[in-house]
């Protein structure tokens, strides 16, 4: 109870349109999520797994979430809306992590053995659509761009964007060898058209 106590706390912390505790009880279905999630984690750990997978499928389809009922998650956790999250059944969830919307800690489908699924640390934010992929450490503060796909360890208070997840910031400070130039393909494109025509004019003016 003292973790669930702590994670409707979390959601009252970190969301301004929560009004009160009942409310969240009724209508949050992060919060839904991790009840259950708790429930099925209890019965996973006692070896009753058949039933930690109804209950967390039964949860899976109430809320759009899914958590293996294998994964460790920390206390004062806030799942936000929370549609399309997925939690792997290795994955290592430490306390205060903010998770949005369309989150992933999954694998690669390349890692064997017992670890195959992300470690958070605590105090992490994971925005909105981020694939956090592999059997890896998220440092402690971290902050995870949405829609980035990290692939390799993050240092702690580091901020992460694009795909692949690359450093930009860490502990609020740019990074001095940060390249924030993407390649346009259509510019490509059309330089290489325009150094064919150069080419094509010389052989003209030649004959």
């Amino acid at each position: 109870m003292g973790k669930i106590r702590k994670d409707l706390n979390a959601v009252l912390r970190h969301d301004p349109a929560a009004r009160n505790k009942f409310e969240v009880v009724l209508t949050y279905s992060g919060f839904h999520a991790l009840v259950m999630y708790r429930a099925a984690h209890f019965f996973y750990v006692h070896r009753y797994k058949l039933l930690a997978r109804i209950i967390s499928q039964f949860a899976k389809f109430l809320t759009g979430i899914e958590i293996h009922p294998g994964a460790k998650i920390g206390s004062g956790v806030f799942i936000d809306h929370g549609s399309g999250v997925v939690i792997g059944e290795t994955a290592v969830v430490g306390d205060n992590v903010l998770i949005y919307q369309g989150v992933t800690l999954g694998g690669t489908g390349k890692d064997r053995g017992k670890k195959r699924h992300p470690t958070i640390e605590d105090n992490v934010m994971i925005s909105a659509g981020a694939k956090v992929l592999g059997p890896f450490t998220v440092g402690r503060g971290a902050k995870i761009g949405a829609g980035s796909i990290v692939l390799s360890e993050v240092p702690p208070n580091a901020t992460v964007v694009g795909v692949p997840g690359r450093v930009v910031k860490i502990n609020g400070e740019r990074c001095d060898d940060l390249d924030q130039t993407l390649p346009d393909p259509v510019e490509d494109e059309l330089a290489k058209i325009n150094a064919r025509i150069d080419e094509l004019y010389k052989k003209l003016e030649k004959k």
